[in-house]
Formats: C-alpha cells, structure tokens, sequence
C-alpha cells in the first residue's frame, strides 16, 4: 500500500517537507519547539497527514479502509520492535521509541480518521466534536508528551485546543468540501435552515448558510476559552504544541468579519502574519 522508500539519511527532512507543504501552520508552530522535540513533533504531524488525506487518494472508501488497516497494521509493528520501510513510518517509530509515546491514542487517531470515509454529514454540533477530539486532540495530546509536557492540565488544554482546531480547518475547509462533493457541517443545523448539499455546494444560500456556521464557530471560540480557563500563561515545553489556538482564534475573527460566509474570503492569513502571531504568544506564554 505505502511505498515511498529513501535511505535514514533522507528521512527527516523528507518528513519536515511533506509537513511544510501540506500542514504549514503546524509547521511553523513546531519551529518554535524546543530541539529535541521539533522531530517527534514533524513525524507525529506527518502521519496524521498520512491518515488525514486518505479520503482525498481514493476513489472507493474500502480502499480507505485498506490504507488505513496499512496503518494499523504498521503501528502494531512499530511496537513489536519492528516497522515498514517508508519515510514517515520510520519517523513515526522514532518518534515513539524516543518520547515513549503510548500505543492508544495513535490508534485511535486511525480510528478517528474512519469518519472521513462516511458521506454522510454529522448528525450535530456534538458530533462534529467527538470527531475532532478522536483526531485532532489526539494528536495534540501525543504532540504535548514529545513536548515533554505530561501534565493533565496541559493535557486537558491540549484537548480543548484541538478540537477548536479541527472545527476552525473543517469552516475553512468548506469551499474545497463543496468542490469534491462533501458536507462536513451539521445536519440538523442545514435541515433547520432549510439548506440541501447542494445549497452548499453551490452556496446559493449564503444568508442561511451563515447561521450554521457561526454555530459551529461559536463551538470553536467555546473550546479555545475553556484552554485559556483551564491553563491561564502557557508552560514553555508546552507552547509549540498549543500555538495554533492563536490561529484558529484569527481565522475564526476573519470568518466573523465575512459574515459567516466561508466562501466569501479572504479567510486565510499571509505567512508573515501568521509567524507574527505565532511569535507574540510564543513570547508571552498567551493563546
């Protein structure tokens, strides 16, 4: 199923670019980790990727679910001493070997990413939200522990943040969805603003649409407050971990001043201008 190969030497900075071309805001997130930590965190970032696209590369979800049963598959083999020979397999063993990461929550991101292969909308709110805390707190949670923050405050923190990141990508992701025939917004929320897919799709209703996203906004800013309740001044093993709730609170801002309407734009924020609010908070220990 998988079969990038290249030799030791190749990995990391084979895995750091795969980062850096399809997940750039954690990207610039981790070059504010500390040094020891940057690789585990571009390896656990790799393979979510690796797992996250796997509905974008096939055309059948049993192929999907191939390609994620490789995954399993190649996790089992990590902890019984061994592992595929591909690029971000081998960081991700690294990464495990070296941060002692547990076996669980990398297998439940696998799980998690099962959802991505269903064409059905999420039913509600909630959900959206057991969704992107099976993915995205995950892989916050692991990201903390190679941070070499193992606190339940922190952990409880990383929680929040990434479930508040994961609804933010799912809004701005909207447009693309459309464009591939997907709806990643909640059902009960369309039926009561009387959309159908197709008024998604072709955002013929962007008044109604507005509503609908501003709830599922509003579930964001609610998890990106409980993090600031819950942590107050970030710890500084922690902050390239957490650093991405600055952006979702942008993007979020930038959703609110479209009017809610994700097709609108410009939501997106210039890379001189993210790496300046990444390294504001980075500085002052606030999300």
């Amino acid at each position: 199923m998988e079969s990038n190969r290249s030799g030791p030497a190749d990995i990391d900075a084979a895995v750091a670019a795969e980062v850096r071309r399809h997940d750039h805001d954690r990207y610039l997130a981790a070059l504010f980790a500390a040094d020891e930590a940057r690789p585990g965190l571009l390896a656990l970032y790799a393979f979510n990727l690796a797992i996250a696209r796997t509905r974008e590369t096939v055309s059948e979800p049993i192929l999907g679910q191939m390609r994620l049963q490789w995954w399993r598959d190649a996790v089992a083999a990590i902890y019984d001493g061994g592992g595929p020979r591909h690029d971000t397999a081998g960081a991700l063993a690294a990464a495990i070997r070296r941060h002692d990461l547990p076996r669980a929550p990398i297998e439940a991101l696998i799980d998690g990413r099962e959802r991505d292969l269903d064409p059905e909308p999420p039913a509600d709110v909630a959900a959206l939200e057991r969704y992107a805390e099976a993915t995205s707190a995950n892989l916050a949670c692991l990201a903390l522990v190679v941070a070499g923050d193992r606190g339940a405050e922190t952990a409880e923190a990383g929680r929040h943040v990434g479930i508040a990141w994961a609804l933010t990508g799912l809004l701005r992701a909207v447009p693309f969805h459309a464009r591939t025939g997907r709806l990643w917004l909640p059902r009960d929320r369309l039926d009561a603003a009387g959309l159908s897919a197709e008024d998604v799709f072709t955002n013929r209703k962007p008044k109604a649409l507005g509503p609908v996203v501003a709830t599922v906004a509003a579930a964001a800013r609610g998890h990106l407050d409980a993090a600031r309740r819950g942590l107050g001044r970030m710890p500084r093993s922690a902050r390239a971990v957490l650093l991405p709730a600055v952006l979702a609170e942008a993007y979020l801002g930038r959703l609110a001043a479209a009017g809610h309407d994700p097709f609108a734009g410009p939501i997106e924020i210039t890379r001189l201008g993210r790496l300046g609010r990444l390294a504001w908070a980075a500085a002052s220990g606030r999300i």
